[in-house]
């Protein structure tokens, strides 16, 4: 744990616990992104080309899950270990792909990358101006989620522009 990086953020009028929390859902959240993404790549139907788009994405959602990791070790916390509890510390939760085809695969993960959107602005307002380094990752983790919201969005109108041919 860092000390004065507990410190910092108390200084400046943030409760560290509460951040170690919000960080942690968000953790959570990812290492779930994370399997949604990577399962989804394997079991997907209807459009080759998809796969390598949702792997990438499920990299990213990785890193994302160890930059947090990190974070909150900073702050004193440890990251929820147990993932059998992933679930229920989840802000944004996990969507089994039940139905693998490309169009509810991409529903399924545009759902999660907007309630990710939203935790991350969430995070970000509260920390916003007090604690740089909470700042600093969660606003670079806040923009790869808007370009996967992006991206996602890009593939549902290729398909559809596709199947008007």
């Amino acid at each position: 744990m860092g000390m004065m990086g507990r410190e910092i953020v108390q200084k400046a009028g943030l409760d560290p616990n509460k951040i170690i929390e919000m960080l942690n859902k968000a953790y959570c959240d990812e290492w779930l992104a994370y399997y949604q993404y990577w399962i989804g790549a394997k079991l997907a139907e209807g459009i080759p080309d998809i796969k390598p788009e949702l792997e990438e994405h499920a990299n990213e959602e990785l890193a994302h899950a160890g930059k947090l990791a990190e974070r909150i070790i900073e702050l004193g916390g440890t990251p929820e270990i147990d993932p059998q509890k992933w679930a229920a510390c989840s802000s944004c939760g996990y969507l089994p792909p039940a139905d693998p085809t490309v169009d509810t695969l991409l529903e399924q993960n545009l759902k999660g990358e907007r309630c990710a959107i939203s935790v991350y602005s969430h995070i970000l307002d509260y920390v916003r101006g007090k604690d740089m380094l909470t700042g600093h990752i969660v606003r670079h983790i806040l923009e790869e989620e808007v370009e996967h919201e992006q991206d996602l969005e890009d593939l549902q109108n290729d398909i559809a522009a596709f199947r008007k041919k």
